[in-house]
């Protein structure tokens, strides 16, 4: 019994194959990137609000800052962003906080939305490769005659249904890939907002 080789059916399904294949590198790329930068954001030193509490109580708001440059983290640069605006209102302060939260979010949350489509549009041309090859298929029976035989129309449709299965596939990686990227941005998010209460809290004190 012929096996079956993974290239072999690569090769059976076309051109839609090289689409899929380039869809399933821009996958991996951005997976890999937005990992990197969500895992650099998610790193925090436990003790870095005891200390930008230490200096803003002892009145040395030059080395809180410096601190934070130093730190260069999506919390570090939040609460850079209060302590340049110490000494306005608190919904002043809040609000800078907030703006610049939400433009971290924003830098981390960069390219994800091509993973989404990905996702969605694999399956989708992958589904539009099997009816063309079916579309084929039947063309090729009815130019068959009297010749027909049900190994053509067997070939035929596993040809086809090889660029489904592929679509599917890069579908479902790219899914399980953009929610999963997703939950680590939700995890920088409630880390960004706990630093900003503990920044408001210093601040009341």
């Amino acid at each position: 019994m012929e096996e079956l080789s993974i290239f072999e059916l690569c090769k059976q399904g076309g051109w839609i194959m090289i689409v899929l294949g380039a869809l399933s590198l821009v996958a991996i790329y951005i997976f890999v990137e937005r990992f990197i930068a969500i895992r650099s954001a998610e790193k925090h030193d436990p003790l870095f609000m005891e200390r930008i509490r230490d200096y803003i109580k002892n009145g040395d708001v030059k080395s809180a800052v410096n601190f934070c440059r130093a730190t260069n983290t999506a919390g570090a640069r939040l609460i850079e962003r209060g302590i340049s605006r110490m000494g306005q209102p608190a919904p002043e302060i809040q609000s800078a906080i907030e703006n610049t939260g939400n433009l971290e979010v924003a830098a981390l949350e960069k390219r994800l939305h091509v993973l989404a489509t990905i996702a969605g549009g694999a399956p989708m041309i992958g589904f539009l490769g099997t009816v063309i090859g079916m579309v084929e298929a039947f063309w090729q029976m009815s130019n068959a005659g009297g010749s027909l035989d049900i190994s053509m129309l067997s070939g035929g449709i596993y040809k086809a249904m090889v660029t489904t299965v592929a679509g599917l596939i890069v579908g479902i990686i790219a899914l399980f890939a953009y929610n999963y990227l997703v939950a680590k941005v939700d995890g920088v998010v409630n880390e960004l907002e706990r630093k900003s209460l503990s920044f408001m809290d210093l601040l009341n004190e």
